[in-house]
């Protein structure tokens, strides 16, 4: 049971020090290659017009959304 609360205590240790190193670096998050920014996309879907499937999902996720706030209230 010792080394478990060992081992828990050292991993929480390093937790603890990478925030701290993150908090006073002020970086913002990013991948380790910068991601879509990188290669100059700003978004997932540069199409200036959402194809037919992509209004659908969006259609269906408004619905559901839709549905959820009504059995709220």
């Amino acid at each position: 049971m010792v080394i478990y609360l060992v081992t828990f205590s050292v991993f929480l240790l390093v937790i603890v020090a990478m925030a701290v190193g993150y908090i006073f670096q002020r970086k913002t998050v990013s991948g380790s290659c910068g991601g879509l920014d990188g290669i100059g996309i700003v978004k997932e879907c540069d199409c200036p017009e959402p194809c037919d499937a992509r209004k659908k999902r969006e259609a269906r996720a408004a619905r559901q959304a839709e549905w959820k706030k009504n059995q709220i209230i």
